[in-house]
């Protein structure tokens, strides 16, 4: 089976019923990433050329990550690569002020170089960032705010 992606990045939009410092928080303190997005990440910090990776309950699917934006309070970027596989991606988390809310905008470009694997399919990519980010990320804000 052919899931090779053609090089479209993947977007994807969110409003939150929480201010942008609260959001901030949400995606740069160790502990709160642990709460909503991987509990697996050990140690975290937004800085450019932070190093972390992490396997998610024995998966042959270790990812690396490294830091490559931050514009406190604003943006957030890191690559988003497997231990072992060849490829590497990057994702982006864009905040914007919307009065008492926030709008985040994610971006997630380099997919179509991963393998030709059904693991690196980009619908797994599509559900999973739809589950961290409109399920867990708004429900960790609800449950914090």
């Amino acid at each position: 089976m052919n899931v090779k992606t053609d090089g479209t990045p993947f977007n994807m939009e969110c409003v939150y019923a929480a201010p942008i410092e609260k959001v901030w928080q949400a995606l740069t303190d160790k502990d709160k990433l642990k709460a909503w997005y991987f509990p697996q990440v050990q140690k975290f910090a937004p800085l450019v050329g932070f190093n972390f990776e992490f396997a998610t309950d024995g998966s042959p699917y270790a990812k690396e990550w490294v830091v490559t934006e931050v514009v406190a309070g604003r943006k957030l970027a890191h690559t988003w690569a497997y231990k072992n596989y060849p490829g590497s991606s990057e994702v982006s988390f864009e905040l914007v002020e919307q009065g008492d809310k926030t709008q985040l905008h994610l971006t997630h470009t380099g997919l179509e170089s991963f393998p030709h694997d059904p693991h690196f399919a980009r619908h797994r990519f599509e559900n999973g960032w739809a589950q961290i980010l409109r399920s867990n990320l708004n429900d960790y804000l609800e449950r914090n705010s």
